[in-house]
């Protein structure tokens, strides 16, 4: 016996797999599809370290899920990388643990390597506007792009959330957009003028009709806010590559994607006066602890701002 455990019944019984832990993150957790998919990805690289011992998730010890921490380091692997990887390991034996499939958890005393928490590159007032004003034509893609542009940085939503909205979430006339955020949690946020506008043009003659297929491969796409050209729903990666591209033509040499325009809506709305309980409500965190950074980040620009303007600041 361990504990209230029989030890040769807990052999006896099946031996769950990661899909029944994946299933009840789904099930019970509300993981999202991102979160389930890097779990995926992260568990089957465990599993392989430990098949190479001929061993797996049922019989491993703590030695074996060291000696997959030194694997991972011996790669040069970012921390924050080797962090995401044990997140995934260290739950699934607690899963094992909770459901009585094996008596202990062989990861629990294992140190999870602690992050820095870098400071989010916002960019300037000044860029953002170059960026969203260089989207100038009127073509069909023009106006997508400009729509998704004022989106993406007029709500600082998340860039899954922007390619996942359908016209049904959007409410031109309040200029209000349903969001769907992690864990399937649903928020209702401002869009601003600026967004209702390119939004407006984006949906008129013109715009989002053109790009639209004269048969929907996909019923989910028939609904879709933003298309691609080939007349689907905009991927994650199709948005990361038209914001690299319409950086690049505006001259923006700095790493640009989606989260630069999240991060830089909060922190230009903090710089302005925002109060940060609004701003975490925007985002959609679920710790205000998360939207803390952007203070900071803040804070800092309002000292290189002060160091550079005020003509007592630095002493000559």
């Amino acid at each position: 016996m361990v504990g209230n455990l029989d030890l040769a019944a807990l052999q006896d019984r099946p031996h769950p797999t990661v899909d029944d832990f994946l299933l009840w993150l789904t099930v019970e957790r509300g993981r999202a599809a991102n979160t389930l998919a890097a779990y995926r990805r992260d568990l089957a690289r465990y599993e392989a370290h430990l098949a190479r011992r001929s061993t797996d998730p049922m019989r491993a010890t703590q030695s074996d899920v060291l000696a997959f921490v030194h694997v991972l380091q011996g790669e040069g692997l970012a921390a924050s990388s080797i962090t995401r990887t044990l997140v995934a390991v260290r739950g699934l034996h607690r899963f094992l643990v909770a459901d009585e499939i094996r008596p202990d958890d062989p990861a629990a005393d294992i140190e999870i390597p602690s992050v820095p928490k870098g400071l989010p590159k916002a960019l300037t007032l000044e860029q953002v506007t170059a960026l969203i004003d260089g989207v100038n034509g009127d073509d069909p893609v023009d106006r997508r792009d400009a729509a998704l542009l004022e989106t993406l940085y007029g709500t600082g939503a998340r860039i899954s959330e922007v390619v996942g909205l359908s016209i049904g979430d959007v409410d031109l006339h309040d200029g209000l957009v349903r969001l769907m955020g992690k864990g399937s949690k649903e928020r209702i946020v401002p869009l601003g003028r600026m967004a209702v506008n390119a939004l407006t043009r984006w949906f008129s003659l013109g715009g989002r009709n053109e790009l639209a297929p004269r048969q929907w491969a996909r019923r989910n796409d028939a609904e879709a806010v933003f298309l691609n050209q080939r007349g689907g729903r905009l991927s994650r990666q199709g948005a990361f590559g038209i914001i690299k591209d319409r950086g690049a033509a505006v001259g923006i040499r700095s790493r640009l994607s989606p989260h630069i325009l999240r991060h830089s809506c909060a922190t230009h709305m903090l710089d302005h006066g925002a109060d940060i309980r609004t701003v975490q409500e925007l985002l959609g965190h679920a710790s205000i602890s998360t939207t803390q950074i952007y203070t900071k980040v803040s804070a800092e620009r309002l000292v290189q701002v002060y160091k550079s303007a005020h003509p007592r600041a630095t002493v000559s």
